[in-house]
C-alpha cells in the first residue's frame, strides 16, 4: 500500500485505482484453471497486490473529491460501504460455498468489481492526472518495507516457535533499518520527520491501531464463545455478530457528518469510549451469561466504532495537503491493516499457549473462556489509550 500511494501521486490515483480493480478482477479468473492449492495462493497474492492499489487510492479519491464540503459525510458513506461488505462477504461466501462451488466465492464478485471500473471511469473527472511528478519512487524503502512486514506478520503468527520468534527479530532490527533509510532518502516513501510534527495525523493514525487492534479479535473470540460454550452453530453465532457490523453501518454516515461540523477529536474519542464500555462488558463474560447481555456488549461495540471511524478519517486525511492525499490514505489502512495482524497474532498466541493445538473438548472450556476474557481485557486497555490519543490529537484546520 505504501509504495502504490507514491505511485498514485505521480501517475494518478485514478489510473492507479483502475490498475488495482482491473487486476483484481483478471487475478480472480484464474481461480477456473487453478488446479492445486499452491496456484490458488498464488490467485491470492496477485489478488492482494491488485487490492493494495485500490485501499492506496480509494479513500484518498473520495476525500480529494469533497476537500471543500461534505468530507466527512463522504467518508462515512465509503465506512458504512466497508461494513456492509465486511458483513456480508462471509454470508454469501458460505452460502455460496455451500450451494454453488467453492469457486464462485471468486468468481461473483468480478460483476461488481466492472460496475465499479465503469463507475470510477465514467465518472471520477478530478483525480486523472499526476499530482506531484517530481517525486520518485523509493525502490530500496519499498523492498525493505515489504520484507520487514512479511517476517513481522510470519513471525507473529507463529510464536512461540523458535523460527517465528528469529522472524520478528529480524522484522524488528528491519524496521529500525526502514527509518533509517528512510530519514537518509531522498524520496522517501514516509518523511518520518514530517509525519512525527504533524500531531493530528501520527495521533490519527495510532489511534486507528489502537481501535482496530481492539476490534479485530472480537469476530474470532466470540464465535468460539457462542459456538463451544452457548452451543449455537457457526450460522448462528456468525448473525449475532452481525448486529455489531449493523450498528457500525448506521452509524459511520452520521458520524461523519457531525465531524463536518465539530472538530473531529471529540467525536472520535467518544466513539473509543464507547468502544471501550462494550469491552468492559466483555470482561464479565461468564459461561451461562446470556444473548441479551451479548447483545447489549455488540451494540455497544457497534455504536462506539461508528462514531469513531469516519471522523479519524476526516482528522487524518484533514491534516494533510492534497498531492500527499494518496500516501495519507496508504497510511491508514496500513495503520488498520497491521492492527487487524497485530493484535489477531496476540489472540492466537493466546489461545495456542491456553489451548495447545488440539481440537478443543469440553474439559477446557474453562481455559477457554480464559482466553476470551483475557482477549477482551488486552482490547478494553488498548483502546482505552486510544481515546487518550484521539483527544489529544488537537484540533483540524478549517
Amino acid at each position: 500500500m505504501l509504495p502504490a500511494g507514491r505511485i498514485a501521486d505521480q501517475v494518478g490515483r485514478k489510473r492507479v485505482y483502475l490498475i488495482g480493480v482491473t487486476g483484481f478482477v483478471l487475478s480472480s479468473l484464474l481461480v477456473f484453471v487453478a488446479d492445486s492449492v499452491e496456484f490458488l495462493i498464488f490467485v491470492r497474492v496477485l489478488q492482494g497486490l491488485s487490492s493494495g492499489l485500490v485501499f492506496a487510492t480509494a479513500m484518498a479519491i473520495v476525500a480529494n473529491v469533497f476537500s471543500k464540503s461534505g468530507r466527512g459525510t463522504a467518508l462515512g458513506f465509503t465506512a458504512t460501504s466497508v461494513y456492509l461488505g465486511l458483513t456480508c462477504g462471509p454470508l454469501v461466501g458460505g452460502w455460496l460455498t455451500e450451494h454453488v462451488s467453492w469457486q464462485s466465492v471468486f468468481w461473483a464478485p468480478v460483476p461488481l468489481a466492472l460496475v465499479a471500473i465503469v463507475l470510477v471511469a465514467v465518472y471520477v473527472r478530478k483525480d486523472n492526472k499526476p499530482v506531484d511528478t517530481s517525486y520518485k519512487l523509493d525502490w530500496l524503502g519499498s523492498l525493505l518495507f515489504m520484507v520487514l512486514v512479511s517476517l513481522l506478520l510470519f513471525g507473529l503468527t507463529g510464536l512461540p516457535d523458535w523460527p517465528n520468534v528469529t522472524a520478528l527479530i529480524t522484522g524488528l532490527f528491519l524496521v529500525v533499518l526502514f527509518v533509517y533509510q528512510q530519514n537518509h532518502a531522498r524520496y522517501p516513501l514516509v518523511r518520518f520527520r514530517l509525519l512525527a510534527a504533524n500531531r493530528v495525523m501520527n495521533r490519527s493514525l495510532l489511534t486507528s491501531f489502537l481501535m482496530y487492534s481492539g476490534n479485530a479479535p472480537v469476530l474470532f473470540l466470540l464465535g468460539l464463545y457462542l459456538q463451544y460454550l452457548k452451543g449455537l452453530s457457526p450460522s448462528e453465532s456468525g448473525e449475532l455478530v452481525l448486529l455489531q457490523a449493523l450498528m457500525m453501518a448506521i452509524l459511520a454516515p452520521v458520524a461523519g457528518r457531525l465531524s463536518d461540523k465539530i472538530q473531529p477529536r471529540y467525536i472520535a474519542t467518544a466513539g473509543c469510549l464507547v468502544f471501550s464500555s462494550g469491552f468492559a462488558l466483555l470482561t464479565f463474560l461468564q459461561a451461562d451469561s446470556s444473548v441479551m447481555f451479548i447483545m447489549i456488549a455488540l451494540v455497544l461495540l457497534g455504536i462506539g466504532f461508528g462514531l469513531f471511524s469516519s471522523p479519524n478519517n476526516n482528522a487524518a486525511l484533514g491534516a494533510v495537503n492534497q498531492e500527499r492525499l494518496s500516501i495519507a490514505s496508504a497510511l491508514l489502512n496500513l495503520a488498520r491493516t497491521s492492527g487487524n495482524m497485530f493484535s489477531m497474532a496476540v489472540t492466537v498466541l493466546l489461545v495456542s499457549l491456553f489451548l495447545g493445538d488440539q481440537q478443543i473438548s469440553p474439559e477446557q472450556y474453562p481455559e477457554l473462556l480464559d482466553v476470551v476474557r483475557l482477549g477482551f481485557i488486552i482490547a478494553l486497555i488498548s483502546t482505552l489509550i486510544a481515546a487518550w490519543f484521539s483527544f489529544n490529537r488537537g484540533d483540524v484546520e478549517r
